[in-house]
């Protein structure tokens, strides 16, 4: 694996690679490694690839939530086998809206039903499901086979579902207040074009302080799920020695954190003790960083200038006095980027400043555009610090789309069909259209109800064939 991405890298032309962001697989931890070696070998592994290997944020979210989908699991499993009875037939439906209706059920929302391995669909299901808890009562009074289905049908485990009982649906509740904040919290960590990884830090540290709360509730299920998540959520961010450094970079250079919320936070997530070690460790690494750009950009100036004092100047004397000017104006610019005496640095002057305040239209890449040219070496290594990708969700999504439409059910779709439904698709998603594919069930029933639906995928597939003619 290793040899075919440095491969493709050398192929690309990409020699200089910030960091790589992959899920937990074990195996990755070899092949980040062995890439590691290759960019040493090329002069081109940034601080020997410290911080090089970055865990997907939202696959460790995804397993620290199985974990705790596994203490009500049998709540869940009943509720989506009700579910998936009611929506194998349209005749099912339509005498499930005739329930909600009797109970004056006003939710406009469509019963959907989970893919298991994914819980973001089924928190969605969960959250819809709970909504229609009278509709599911009266259903089973008027068709009994329902009763019947949970009893007998064979789920995924080899075990039967079983009879929804009212404990079910207050685990189901239970579970959809627990599950929504690590729902919101993948939205915004998942995200293509707006997230920057100045949010990774913080996003952590507000899931450590949910998850202590809920340890206190008096709810026992509640509780028992925080504590079992509690210990999953250590594995991954719980020992400050397993955590890549940059995530607490990438707060520091936010100028509404900067060091004065990173120390508050490590010490009120590991403790006084290891939190003041920690902190120690990341001024020292911020330290070391931003050094390593000072040098990289003295670098660069100086073959500059000597590229034009050979091409500009002629004569020994000439030389020796331009020479002389030169040395004077890199002494100055090295003083004022790294500090000499009763001077202070760029990385000083940026951390001595007051904090930037909090506001909901702050736009911290358009902050560090406009700061630039007062912290042009801090505004260079924000540039690559802040790109950090701190989930894989976006860029697998974007190689599986193809996969998610033509599956063992669909296998017989031409080449043309395909590429107009992922065509579709991504106009469905795209910016001007606020429609998620996933969430706005109702509005896709609604198309799927009348005939715009098929209209525009005709419309579409006729254009790209006459395109293509």
């Amino acid at each position: 694996m290793a040899s075919a991405i440095t491969n493709c890298l050398l192929d690309w032309g990409l020699e200089n690679v910030f960091t790589i962001t992959v899920d937990n697989a074990s195996s990755n931890d070899v092949t980040v490694r062995e890439v590691s070696k290759q960019l040493t070998t090329w002069g081109t592994n940034i601080m020997n690839g410290k911080h090089l290997h970055v865990r997907c944020m939202a696959h460790i979210l995804n397993l620290i939530v199985q974990d705790g989908l596994k203490e009500i699991g049998v709540s869940i499993k009943r509720v989506r086998q009700a579910v998936r009875y009611i929506r194998q037939s349209p005749a099912r439906i339509r005498k499930f809206k005739e329930c909600c209706e009797s109970q004056k059920l006003t939710s406009k929302r469509s019963l959907c039903l989970d893919v298991s391995t994914r819980w973001n669909s089924t928190y969605m299901m969960l959250d819809t499901t709970q909504q229609f808890e009278l509709a599911f009562d009266k259903y089973s009074f008027f068709d009994i086979g329902l009763l019947y289905h949970l009893r007998t049908y064979v789920c995924e485990d080899g075990t039967s579902a079983c009879d929804l009982t009212s404990a079910d649906w207050d685990n189901v509740r239970t579970m959809v207040k627990f599950l929504e904040a690590f729902y919101l919290l993948t939205l915004r960590v998942s995200g293509s074009i707006y997230v920057t990884s100045n949010v990774h830090f913080v996003e952590i540290c507000e899931l450590d302080l949910i998850l202590k709360e809920w340890m206190e509730y008096e709810d026992t299920s509640l509780k028992e799920m925080a504590k079992k998540i509690k210990e999953k959520f250590a594995k991954y961010w719980g020992e400050p020695e397993k955590i890549n450094k940059m995530i607490f970079i990438t707060s520091i250079l936010d100028p509404r954190n900067k060091l004065e919320y990173v120390p508050f936070a490590i010490v009120r997530m590991f403790g006084e003790k290891e939190g003041e070690k920690m902190i120690l460790e990341v001024k020292y690494y911020m330290d070391s960083l931003f050094d390593y750009y000072v040098k990289k950009n003295s670098i660069g100036t100086s073959s500059a200038s000597s590229r034009n004092t050979t091409t500009t100047v002629s004569g020994y004397g000439s030389f020796l006095k331009r020479g002389t000017m030169r040395t004077k104006l890199e002494f100055e610019k090295h003083k004022e980027v790294t500090g000499g005496l009763g001077t202070k640095s760029e990385l000083e002057r940026y951390l001595a400043e007051d904090l930037e305040p909090k506001t909901d239209d702050f736009k911290i890449l358009k902050w560090w555009k406009i700061n630039e040219p007062r912290f042009p070496i801090l505004a260079e290594m924000a540039c690559d610090v802040l790109a950090i990708s701190i989930s894989s969700v976006a860029s697998e999504c974007a190689f599986s789309t193809g996969g998610r439409i033509l599956d063992s059910f669909r296998s017989s779709l031409t080449p043309k069909l395909v590429q107009s439904l992922i065509c579709l698709q991504d106009w469905l998603r795209s910016e001007p259209i606020p429609i998620k594919v996933e969430e706005d069930l109702e509005y896709l029933e609604q198309l799927e109800l009348g005939n715009y639906f098929v209209f525009c995928l005709y419309y579409i597939t006729n254009s790209l064939l006459n395109t293509d003619a």
